[in-house]
């Protein structure tokens, strides 16, 4: 079937939506959606300038609501009319997968990565020719094909289209605290740059009981919805020292844990400096970037840790539903970080995600849904 898609040609191109773009048929552990929604992930972006190896042309996307219009012959837990999220594919059979670490799955890059199906075929194509996919989803299309696992169910009663970056952006901040740093009720924490992710670290560090909530940002506006989402503390980084403030709110500890998502060499070295004796850093910003840690001074007497996270050592499945009832309790307002555009509005809201200016674009493609349709 024939469906339209923003297409990325070359690396660097902007988004250019075509509606000739054909989709291939269903295999047999495939679902077939219906988009409604789709956030834009600054992982887009990396990918659209060509920050990682990947081929071109690409539709990108990956953070996905919709509904499921067709399932193959071997799909169990969904049927047409289901409402999903989608994310991305742990293979579930590999070591890592069977520990219950899908993030970690050794067949990550291939599933999610490669452009491709496991078996070399594509998603997608124009004129005949191959066009890759993303995250073995492409969320930037009217329709799309995904496999079972990509996909979570959530509830009918909700909105569709504030939900689909809760597939990447919202699961990699919040798991980051909930499943990797698991801070202890009464600790002290401190995540730099309030975007998507930022936020949803930090709210997870409020529900996890850490009584110093601490949000660090340049832009006053930012700061601003962080405390109302629940910082006990914010720091503006333009006038402010961000180690030293942050031992002042602290009586000189450090906190427990920092959290960056800047990806900004001297700001990702200040979040080791901030730290609380035996404190850790989880770096997670998408970047290029190195830093320079001086291992005995840095780490070793002071028993600091550096940790590496990817997509918040999430189970989809289980943490998209999670952070759904915190959502339901008042306890995860993530939909306030959001802001709709039309699908068409594509490069003026992955531009306003580059420049700060909206915290978390929402591209609307189907604009006839309405949330008490269904």
């Amino acid at each position: 079937m024939k469906i339209k898609a923003a297409i990325v040609d070359e690396k660097g191109a902007k988004f250019d939506i075509r509606d000739d773009v054909e989709l291939a048929e269903l295999q047999p552990d495939d679902l077939q959606i219906h988009m409604v929604a789709t956030g834009i992930c600054h992982s887009d972006e990396a990918l659209r300038k060509g920050d990682a190896e990947i081929g071109y042309p690409i539709i990108l996307g990956h953070e996905g609501s919709g509904i499921v219009e067709k399932v193959g012959s071997e799909v169990k837990n969904f049927k047409p009319g289901d409402h999903v999220v989608l994310s991305f594919y742990g293979c579930g059979n590999c070591i890592n997968c069977l520990k219950g670490k899908p993030t970690k799955c050794l067949n990550y890059a291939a599933n999610n990565l490669s452009g491709v199906r496991p078996d070399g075929s594509a998603h997608f194509t124009e004129n005949g020719h191959q066009v890759d996919d993303m995250f073995d989803q492409s969320s930037f299309t009217t329709t799309t094909i995904v496999r079972e696992r990509n996909a979570v169910k959530v509830p009918e009663s909700l909105d569709l289209r504030k939900l689909g970056p809760l597939g990447c952006g919202y699961v990699t901040g919040s798991g980051t605290v909930f499943n990797t740093l698991k801070p202890e009720p009464g600790s002290t924490i401190a995540v730099v740059g309030t975007g998507a992710v930022g936020l949803a670290a930090m709210m997870a560090g409020k529900i996890s009981g850490c009584t110093t909530v601490i949000a660090i940002d340049r832009h006053d506006s930012r700061l601003k919805l962080a405390k109302e989402l629940g910082a006990t503390d914010t720091i503006n980084t333009t006038n402010e020292d961000m180690v030293k403030k942050i031992m002042e709110l602290t009586d000189g500890k450090g906190v427990d844990y920092t959290v960056d998502t800047t990806g900004a060499t001297a700001v990702m070295e200040d979040a080791i400096q901030a730290l609380a004796q035996g404190g850790t850093l989880a770096p997670i910003a998408v970047t290029a970037n190195h830093i320079d840690v001086d291992t005995w001074n840095d780490l070793c007497p002071s028993d600091r840790t550096i940790v590496g996270v990817n997509m918040g050592d999430s189970i989809p499945q289980v943490d998209i539903p999670r952070l759904i009832k915190f959502y339901q309790l008042g306890m995860f307002d993530f939909d306030k970080t959001e802001k709709f555009y039309d699908f068409d509005q594509i490069n003026e809201a992955n531009a306003d995600s580059v420049s700060g200016k909206t915290i978390k674009p929402v591209l609307i493609i189907d604009k006839d849904y309405k949330p008490d349709k269904y």
